[in-house]
Parts: structure tokens; sequence; C-alpha cells
């Protein structure tokens, strides 16, 4: 072979292939709970700081719609929040997430309610909640609010936010070995959408499921009923097909509800028996207090109005 092209091109590009691959191997990781073998390659530390960021940057952009702290809903997003907190606080001790210290549970959470019609809830991490108030045509009680937060939350401790970085990363990458193999940009056309439809969409229904999943542990660990996961899924499903024509799964980001229902029936036995265990009597005394505590949050709420 001529020097060019053994010095210039073959040995370069070894060294680079064979430094993805240790790359790509030194990433692997597996998932908390499912143990699904997954790609991530950022830290948590800075996967928190990037959360953190984006925080400041939705306090400005919701200005003006955040609801105050003594709101009915922040009151109660709080309220149910911290115990799925607590719960996710356990979850990480249970599934091995306690050796590293910057874990997705190390920061204290914060709640946020945000007026607007969106029916949407999200945690960055960082562990900052958001809740826009139309999730509330869904969520009509803290069962229902409980199923939400755990899905969401369950997203933070998965650190599915690191996997999607984790696997930009590696498409841009990729992206360059393709333009320096076919400089005329064609292979490049082929790569952007079957990467897409072959790796990016699966993956995000796969964290979808994943975090479903590990929500209803939440929440059933929680004391918060977890048949109400079902129940909100199956309202936004009747509300969604009143509304359009859903799109084709494999070209969406999330599965479908019917599928996300089924796999509930699948879980379910496990969650019941977590919110049952000790013959009920863990979660029969801890509603009580919630009982008390919605009370008193009432009665607060009352004496306020007058």
């Amino acid at each position: 072979l001529p020097p060019y092209i053994k010095y210039g091109f073959i040995i370069p590009m070894t060294g680079l292939a064979m430094g993805s691959v240790y790359a790509y191997y030194s990433c692997l990781d597996y998932a908390p709970y499912t143990n699904r073998k997954r790609l991530i390659c950022t830290n948590p530390k800075w996967e928190q700081e990037m959360g953190h960021k984006q925080y400041k940057e939705l306090l400005q952009k919701f200005k003006g719609d955040i609801l105050p702290a003594d709101h009915r809903a922040s009151v109660t997003v709080q309220r149910v929040g911290s115990r799925i907190a607590a719960a996710a606080q356990s979850f990480s001790a249970q599934y091995g997430q306690t050796n590293d210290t910057t874990n997705a549970t190390t920061s204290p959470y914060t709640y946020t309610v945000v007026r607007s019609p969106e029916a949407n809830a999200f945690v960055i991490p960082g562990n900052h909640v958001f809740v826009l108030t139309g999730l509330f045509r869904y969520a009509h009680n803290e069962d229902d609010l409980a199923s939400v937060l755990g899905h969401e939350m369950a997203h933070n401790l998965a650190r599915h936010a690191g996997e999607r970085v984790s696997e930009s990363i590696l498409m841009t990458i990729l992206s360059r070995l393709v333009l320096i193999l076919d400089p005329t940009g064609i292979l490049f056309t082929l790569l952007v959408p079957a990467q897409q439809l072959l790796v990016a969409l699966p993956h995000s229904r796969e964290h979808e499921v994943e975090a479903d999943k590990i929500g209803i542990v939440l929440a059933s660990e929680a004391c918060y009923d977890p048949r109400s996961a079902k129940i909100v899924f199956s309202r936004m499903k009747e509300d969604g097909d009143k509304k359009s024509v859903s799109p084709p799964e494999f070209i969406s980001t999330h599965p479908g509800y019917d599928t996300r229902l089924s796999y509930f029936d699948k879980w379910m036995p496990d969650a019941l028996e977590r919110y049952n265990k000790d013959g009920g009597n863990k979660c029969r005394a801890i509603r009580e207090q919630m009982k008390r505590a919605r009370k008193m949050a009432a009665s607060t709420h009352n004496a306020t109005d007058r």
C-alpha cells in the first residue's frame, strides 16, 4: 500500500475504531431495577449541573405563571412529591445507587406548579419537579398524581437524560466517520433517518415503559394505590381518541396507550403486593395520616379564602 494510504487513512481509522469500541464498552451500564443494558457515558454530577442550569431557565420561562407555594395545588404536589421522593431514596438504596455520592437522590427536591392548559409533568436532573395544571384534568386525586410523579421521578432515577446525551454523542461520532468514508454525504443522509427510526425512537419508547414500571413501584412503596396509573392513562387514552388519530407506534416517542395499559396489567400483582404488604397495616396507617393532612390543608385553604 502507498504510505499516504497506510499512514494517512488506514492507521488513523483503525485507531479511531479501536478507541470507539473501547469507549463504547467502557460506557456500558445497567438500568436500576430492570437491569436493562444501556450506553451511558455522562457523569451524574454533570447531569445535575445541567439540570440546575435548566431549572433556572425554566423559572424564567414560566415566570408569572408559577403558583405560590401556599396554593392548594402547590401544597398537594409538595406533599405527594415528598412521599414519592422518600420512596425514590429507598429505591436507590435497594438497587445499588448509594455508592455514588452524586446519584439522582442526593439533591433536595424542588416542586414548581405552573398554571397552563397543557397536561404535563416532568422532573429534570437535580431533582426539579414541574407540574403543569392541565394535568389535573386527568389526575383527579393524590393517588392519580402519585402515579404521574412516580413515572417522572423514575426517568430521573434511571438517568434517561444521560442516556439521551450519550446517544447523541455516539451519533455525532458515527456521523463524522460516515462523512470521512463518504464525503459525498449520501451515506449520511441515509444514516440520520435510520438512526431516528431504528435507535432513537425505540429507545425513547423503552424509556417510557421503564419509567412506567419503576413509577408504580415508587407509588406503591409510598402507599399510593398503583391501580391509579391505569386509571390516569385510560383517561388520557379516551381524551386522545376523541381529539385526533394517534401516529403509528413505531414512529412515536411514546408507546401506544393500549401497550402501556397492558404492561400495567402485567406489573400490577407485584405493585399491589408492595402496597398491601404487612397485611396492609403499614399503608393503612400512612393513608390515615394522608387523610388528616388533606383535611388540615383544606381547612387552612378555606380559612385563607374568608
